[in-house]
């Protein structure tokens, strides 16, 4: 599995492109901004430009992982990330991850930023599974997530006490063969694709 190599992914609202460490001084604007606050979690560690710099300098470095920039195709204005890490190798796995700050939102850009990546992560890098976690309170990423083809697999309850309650996470997953099925556009509205056709 080469994650070596950092694409361009061009979508209609989005260009997926490597980091840079020039990056860091508006993904600083986009990790700060409240939602994507409240709906990433905790990083773990306090984040500081200095620590954001050197990140997102060394995304194009790390050989066991792809972090892109979800960039408007207008202006280059960055967006947000997209991510696939966490590599596994026995299992050809790997977890996903997006954030999208208030820019980039209410537009489709984190659903085609997803698919584009998702895409490439099954018909490039020849992923057998893409899997994700999200809170269950974070509707817009969920309704994201089912939209591109990830199927709900589980529920952790309580899973973290947040914001004076206790939050449920959703596990997900897409796997290789569904992908090549329906290529990220799955039937969510409950049609056959050969509705219209009169069965007998």
């Amino acid at each position: 599995m080469d994650f070596s190599v950092k694409p361009v992914l061009t979508g209609d609202r989005t260009v997926l492109r490597p980091f840079t460490e020039a990056d860091a001084e508006q993904m600083w604007e986009i990790v700060n901004d409240p939602e994507v606050e409240r709906f990433t979690g905790s990083p773990g560690r306090e984040l500081t430009p200095e620590l954001l710099r050197t990140w997102y300098g060394s995304r194009g470095a790390q050989p066991d992982r792809l972090d892109l920039a979800v960039t408007d195709p207008a202006d280059g204005g960055l967006l947000g990330e997209v991510v696939l890490h966490a590599w596994e190798p026995e299992s050809r796995t790997c977890t996903f991850r997006t954030l999208i700050g208030a820019r980039g939102r209410g537009r489709g850009v984190g659903t085609e930023a997803t698919r584009l990546i998702v895409g490439y992560g099954f018909e490039e890098l020849g992923l057998h599974r893409i899997q994700l976690d999200a809170y269950a309170d974070n509707h817009r990423a969920l309704r994201v997530y089912e939209k591109v083809g990830f199927v709900v697999e589980g529920i952790r309850r309580e899973a973290e006490w947040r914001d004076g309650a206790w939050v449920d996470e959703v596990l997900m997953a897409v796997l290789d063969h569904q992908w090549a099925a329906h290529r990220g556009h799955p039937r969510t509205d409950g049609t056959r694709p050969e509705a219209g056709v009169t069965a007998r």
